[in-house]
């Protein structure tokens, strides 16, 4: 569904990203895995056309398109909600900025609301719940952009391990609810190895591709997988080399 070819990019003569190429089928999560620094926000900011490559192509469905503005949704670290706003009033955002919500709206969000065990906040203020409720809320928020992309951009950085293990689980169950296309870049081989369908395995900048992995293993029998396990090891090792 998405594939580009060839980005680079510099900044001040600086080579950040460099060739670089993958392909991510439909309705697949496609991990973006290396080091801090490397240039994965830069990428993602290419995507979504907030600036501008140097060289390359991307393609969507087979198209040419010059970003995917229009057909992605981008999630970041902090779950950026509008203090002044309800929690219902922040996930709704996507509508309102076009048009008022209609009762549909409203009901598509309290039932979105319910998956992602938030029934019953909807009326509450960003200051009133957790950081994992306002991270799920965040995450209802880029759901009803209605776009069959989404770009996650460490999506797990800023919560505690409990609520971690929770928003892997939504995430998965989003993603086959609502058939959307994920890209999430991570520096956590874990949540790489126990989501993706797909690892990308980047070096450090400028970034290129590595290596890509496909992880066939059913994600139910993941956890605690010995293969997997070692792949880990292998993964870890890749990422502390310098880039060839």
């Amino acid at each position: 569904m998405i594939e580009v070819k060839n980005f680079t990019k510099s900044f001040h003569n600086r080579l950040v990203i460099g060739d670089f190429s993958f392909f991510a089928g439909e309705g697949t999560l496609t991990a973006l895995l290396g080091p801090s620094g490397c240039g994965k926000s830069t990428f993602f900011d290419l995507l979504m056309g907030n600036i501008s490559r140097d060289g390359g192509q991307l393609f969507l469905a087979g198209k040419e398109v010059p970003d995917l503005k229009n057909a992605a949704a981008f999630m970041a670290q902090k779950d950026l909600l509008l203090p002044w706003l309800t929690l219902r009033e922040n996930a709704l955002l996507p509508v309102s900025v076009k048009k008022t919500p209609s009762a549909s709206d409203l009901r598509e969000a309290d039932e979105l609301f319910e998956i992602l065990g938030l029934g019953g906040t909807g009326d509450l203020y960003p200051r009133h719940v957790s950081g994992g409720m306002a991270q799920r809320c965040a995450l209802a928020r880029t759901i009803l952009f209605r776009t069959p992309i989404v770009l996650l951009d460490e999506p797990f950085s800023a919560v505690d391990a409990i609520t971690r293990q929770t928003l892997r689980s939504l995430l998965l169950q989003i993603r086959s609810n609502f058939r959307k296309t994920l890209l999430m870049i991570t520096h956590d081989v874990e949540d790489a190895l126990l989501l993706a369908d797909s690892i990308i395995i980047l070096s450090s900048a400028p970034m290129t591709a590595r290596e890509k992995l496909v992880i066939s293993t059913p994600k139910e029998k993941r956890s605690g997988d010995p293969f997997l396990q070692a792949k880990k090891e292998k993964i870890l090792a890749m990422l502390q080399e310098k880039a060839s």
